[in-house]
């Protein structure tokens, strides 16, 4: 345990309390870790602990107020240096197949480049996704072969009403993440700051290894949708990797 506490304490993290869950308290455990060290490395410690930091930005910044609601492994391994936070995105292709309801993420899937880089549609172990925004484009491929699909152009949603005018819904273990939110929120169009269909999640949310997720896509109609229309969906944030 000791020696946990002293890698977090020397770790890039700016909140190493959150991270060991003290959330302000002082516990048996970390006055014994800071008793063994020497005055001057036990006043280094204490600093880290209780000063202001200058804040992390973006998703990061998002990613470490959610510590708290990290499994035990992943804690325990960000602190010993075994996992760090980096920029993550994690991708799903479908074709549309006529379909009103078409299903990003499923069980049956195999992890693929060009068309997935997840299999069984969960994260890998020990990998924790907090999704900062979501990317949702639409392409037509040549035809609905797989070697097809993955050479579509992609662009936004505005030009196919049927897609513009549908929902969609995140879920992770059956929680919804997002609820039932109009696709109007992924067209881009004319926006110069904005990467095409991002749309910035006023609400992270943090996704945990090795439970279902779910991203469905819900169509009133598929009136003027292309027989071999294709819907991209990237879940854009920062992740643990090794």
């Amino acid at each position: 345990m000791l020696g946990a506490l002293g890698q977090v304490m020397e770790s890039e993290y700016t909140n190493p309390a959150e991270l060991l869950g003290l959330n302000g308290e002082v516990d048996e455990a970390l006055m014994g870790y800071l008793n063994a060290l020497n005055p001057v490395a036990r006043a280094r410690a204490v600093s880290k602990l209780t000063k202001r930091h200058i804040p992390s930005q973006g998703s990061r910044a998002e990613f470490e107020k959610f510590f708290v609601e990290l499994p035990k492994h992943i804690k325990e391994q960000l602190g010993e240096g075994k996992l760090r936070l980096a920029d993550h995105l994690i991708y799903s292709i479908k074709p549309v197949k006529g379909a009103k309801t078409i299903k990003m993420f499923e069980s049956q899937d195999v992890k693929e480049v060009g068309l997935r880089n997840i299999s069984n549609a969960k994260l890998p172990k020990n990998m924790a996704l907090l999704v900062s925004g979501i990317i949702l484009m639409q392409g037509k491929a040549d035809s609905l072969d797989p070697e097809a699909i993955k050479v579509t152009s992609f662009d936004t949603i505005g030009g196919v009403a049927a897609f513009a005018n549908g929902e969609f819904k995140l879920k992770a273990n059956k929680k919804q993440l997002v609820s039932d939110t109009s696709n109007r929120s992924f067209i881009t169009d004319g926006f110069s700051q904005v990467p095409k269909g991002f749309y910035k999640l006023s609400n992270p949310r943090l996704i945990q290894d090795d439970i279902d997720i779910e991203f469905e896509i819900e169509l009133g109609t598929v009136t003027g949708v292309d027989p071999n229309a294709v819907i991209y969906v990237g879940l854009v944030g920062t992740a643990t990797i090794p």
